[in-house]
């Protein structure tokens, strides 16, 4: 593992969604993090528009950043619906900077929402696995498993009850003769 530089406030590490950037030191609310940088590609180009990789950051319609390139840290920012940073874009520019939009301790996750549009394509048919989705799923899977044992219970004592009713009625029933109860006893009663 190479030596964490001191000057910057984040290293790249393990995460629960595979590489993700984490915070070394405290970084403040409103502060610039770090910037999103890459070959500037035109959807005009036919060549430039048919690009396809997961590391590219639309500006706008026209100019979109290819994230790819391995001295581009920043796009180990994993996806959050819940983030503690988010993107400033400046299209004139044609720059991305990941701004903090929380106080972050040093340990935690940077992390920002991309967006519908990357979500619909890249996530949502996988599943999203940042931490408030999957605290939100846990939530509702035990909510299910909850609502299956009370079926489950119910249905066991909806069935006690059957049987019970069933071996009532197969109890062999006192027979009246005359009057007098006969208990199936031969003789004279």
């Amino acid at each position: 593992m190479p030596a964490i530089s001191t000057n910057k406030p984040f290293r790249v590490g393990r995460s629960k969604t595979g590489l993700g950037l984490f915070a070394t030191k405290p970084i403040k609310k409103g502060s610039r993090i770090i910037r999103y940088f890459g070959p500037i590609l035109d959807s005009r180009i036919k060549e430039q528009d048919d690009i396809e990789n997961k590391y590219l950051f639309e500006l706008n319609g026209r100019w979109t950043i290819d994230g790819s390139v391995r001295k581009n840290v920043a796009r180990y920012i994993n996806h959050s619906c819940r983030p503690n940073a988010e993107s400033d874009v400046r299209p004139r520019e044609r720059k991305v900077f990941i701004r903090a939009i929380k106080n972050i301790e040093p340990g935690d996750e940077i992390n920002y929402d991309y967006g519908t549009d990357y979500f619909k394509a890249y996530l949502k048919p996988i599943g999203c696995k940042c931490q408030s989705c999957e605290k939100k799923r846990k939530k509702m899977r035990a909510e299910a498993r909850a609502e299956r044992a009370k079926v489950k219970a119910r249905a066991e004592r909806k069935a006690q009850k059957a049987a019970g009713k069933t071996a009532a009625t197969k109890a062999p029933a006192k027979k009246k003769l005359n009057g007098k109860h006969f208990n199936g006893k031969v003789g004279r009663v």
